[in-house]
């Protein structure tokens, strides 16, 4: 029997009662008067929780004499083997973690190869999927009977003009390939500011250009708009109103539109020294969409509305309510669909009928949503949130969610459909779809901060504007 403290023959054995092991009296005495506690169970103990053990007295045996070589050696082959022991289990020990390193390194690798695998095959399964045609009416709806429509349904000189342009463009983009001399992705990631503007239009949230690219609509929180003029590089015309912050701007041909939180809304004639106002919703005004036609044109506001216009005519034409409030909204490039955001979802509507084909569940508010113009796709982005989901009009569903990494307030995509413009506080992040590889990529990241962005002219160049009404413009570099 053996002191659990000093692991020799006690001369005073004493037992726990809490543990029942040995130990030498003065000892345990010694560690209850610093501890408290049992050594070997951890449990409380004092002293009166130890019983003697009675037994004769103890003959310690001579300790070794280590004065002679005999003995000397003797004590160090005792060492050596000891060692000799404990570096054999030692180096067992390093074989087997060793071993079994290697065999969750071979497991993690796996797992790495089938989620590739598995990933790889959802990816081409979703882009089999993808050649389905785009069914309106097919997938969730609400019916127009649930949809309160102010006006008949749209004038029937409207709805024609819808159709042709429908026609036309569906049929011609079906054969349309890239313009000769478009900006690739690698040059689009040599982008740099090449200029930038202080306008007096604080608060900005929205900008346009004109299809020249050589003017630029920006509107202010305190009112006013302004045209900036490329070739004179400057704001050539102050766009004065007293009707509350701008909210939106557009162009629709040579006539500039601002909607304002007012309500109303003005179409400036071509000279830019009059406008006309109409005031369809009952309260304020929160985006404007331009129909592929210069003479259409639609606003959704507070009242949770949306209007189509006649520019032509200057004049609201049909005026549908949902159920929820709506925060944006644009136009398919064919013209005939029309979609709204919301508090939760993105609606999708054909316009000669208001009836909701399609409704996107997306738990969020939209804070900015663009159409491409491959016909397919619906680029938006949620208030508040960093990544961009991409829907499927031809499937009814999201393929793909782009993680910018900061807030997204505005996306736009380039009239190619390759590239994807992402703006927010943080700055700006192009976007590319590559349609021979079906694969996305990040070909430029700036700082430059944005809450609207607008594609230039063979995507050679991206007009930005922030909250402080700062106009950048990024580019190719002459110099580069």
């Amino acid at each position: 029997m053996f002191c659990a403290i000093s692991g020799e023959v006690p001369t005073v054995p004493v037992v726990s009662s809490k543990s029942g092991s040995l130990f030498e009296k003065r000892l345990i005495e010694a560690y209850i008067e610093e501890h408290g506690t049992d050594p070997v169970s951890g449990e409380d103990l004092n002293i009166a929780d130890l019983i003697e053990v009675k037994s004769s007295k103890i003959v310690r045996p001579r300790p070794p004499t280590l004065t002679s070589i005999p003995a000397l050696l003797t004590s160090f082959q005792d060492e050596w083997d000891s060692i000799m022991l404990e570096t054999h289990k030692l180096r067992s020990q390093l074989v087997q973690v060793r071993q079994e390193l290697t065999t969750a390194l071979y497991q993690n690798d796996a797992a790495v190869r089938v989620i590739a695998r598995v990933t790889r095959e959802r990816d081409e399964a979703r882009e089999a999927l993808a050649q389905l045609s785009v069914v309106t009416g097919s997938g969730p709806s609400r019916g127009p009977d649930e949809m309160e429509v102010d006006k008949d349904g749209l004038p029937n000189y409207v709805r024609e003009r819808i159709d042709e342009t429908m026609k036309q463009l569906s049929a011609s983009r079906r054969k349309r390939a890239i313009p000769q001399g478009w900006t690739d992705a690698e040059s689009v990631s040599t982008f740099q500011t090449l200029r930038t503007l202080e306008t007096p239009f604080s608060g900005a949230s929205s900008l346009d250009l004109d299809a020249t690219g050589e003017l630029t609509l920006v509107g202010g929180a305190n009112g006013s708009s302004g045209i900036y003029s490329l070739a004179q590089d400057n704001v050539t015309t102050i766009l004065n109103a007293s009707d509350g912050a701008v909210v939106d701007v557009a162009w629709a041909g040579r006539n500039a539109i601002t909607a304002s939180a007012g309500g109303v809304l003005r179409i400036w004639d071509q000279q830019w020294s009059d406008s006309t106002t109409i005031k369809a919703h009952s309260g304020g005004l929160k985006a404007l969409a331009t129909h592929p036609r210069d003479d259409l044109l639609a606003s959704v506001g507070e009242d949770k509305s949306w209007v189509v216009y006649d520019l032509e005519a200057s004049k609201p034409v049909i005026q549908a309510y949902g159920e929820d409030e709506i925060s944006t909204a644009d136009f398919h490039p064919d013209g005939h669909l029309f979609a709204t955001g919301t508090g939760n979802s993105a609606l999708i509507y054909d316009i000669r009928t208001t009836v909701i084909g399609a409704d996107f569940k997306l738990g969020g508010t939209v804070s900015s949503m663009s159409f491409s113009e491959n016909g397919f796709w619906l680029a938006i982005a949620l208030k508040g949130e960093t990544d961009i989901q991409i829907w499927d009009l031809r499937k009814i569903t999201q393929t793909k969610a782009l993680d910018i990494g900061s807030r997204v307030d505005t996306v736009k995509w380039d009239y190619t459909g390759q590239y994807l413009a992402a703006g927010g506080q943080a700055g700006i992040s192009i976007q590319a779809y590559s349609k021979s590889t079906k694969s996305w990529s990040e070909p430029l990241r700036t700082a430059v901060s944005a809450v609207s962005t607008a594609w230039g002219n063979n995507a050679a160049s991206l007009v930005a504007v922030d909250s402080q009404g700062l106009l950048t413009w990024l580019g190719i570099s002459e110099r580069s």
